[in-house]
């Protein structure tokens, strides 16, 4: 009965993208979302990803880093630069992965970021982007894909990397401008201009934070 809601869910998310000239895929377990991102990059090409727990929950890595692909690593350190050359080979990448935020009913895309380089590659840049949902992301509204970010998600990331930030300390938002401001820049994504760039497979378990 779960199974059956969790696609009829995913469905109408997936009509919802495609509207938004984006793609939607099904899965129904993380290892079957697993396998179709891996089919879906062509042996050969250059891929990289921004941070993501959801990306990293699949082991996507891994699975990239031991076959025939050119990876692009991007350390985090390196992500704090502005300027930094690897950035410059991220941007030209083939498949760039990463997960959302939270995602709408409707399929529109919300995601903040503190360096930004993750949204930077979202809005432009790679050929393609692969985006990793797990029903744990389905929010009604994008009013509410800003809650979720500031009550659920933050916080968390906050602590997990020791950030002095408010939500980090205080454990809620406060809409700061710390120096570790992790929400520099806010994107909701609504629409892609380009016609098969932007692929969304949601999963349906929890899958990152």
């Amino acid at each position: 009965m779960r199974e059956d809601a969790n696609r009829r869910m995913a469905e109408h998310v997936i009509d919802g993208l495609k509207k938004r000239n984006m793609e939607g895929y099904y899965c129904a377990t993380k290892e079957e979302a697993a396998k179709l991102v891996m089919e879906m990059i062509e042996p050969g090409s250059k891929v990289t990803w921004g941070g993501s727990a959801s990306v990293g929950a699949l082991g996507l890595q891994e699975s990239l880093k031991t076959g025939n692909y050119e990876v692009i690593d991007y350390p985090m350190q390196e992500k704090e630069k502005a300027g930094s050359p690897i950035y410059g080979q991220v941007v030209c990448a083939d498949y760039f992965l990463m997960g959302t935020n939270a995602i709408t009913v409707n399929g529109e895309l919300i995601n903040v970021d503190g360096a930004s380089n993750r949204v930077g590659c979202l809005v432009h840049g790679p050929k393609h982007v692969i985006i990793i949902a797990g029903l744990n992301k389905l929010v009604k509204t994008v009013e509410d894909g800003y809650n979720r970010i500031q009550t659920q998600l933050c916080p968390v990331i906050a602590d997990m990397t020791n950030r002095k930030t408010p939500c980090g300390v205080a454990g809620f938002c406060a809409d700061c401008h710390s120096p570790e401001c992790m929400c520099c820049n806010i994107v909701v994504t609504r629409h892609s201009r380009y016609t098969g760039r932007i692929k969304v497979v949601i999963v349906g378990e929890a899958v990152g934070i």
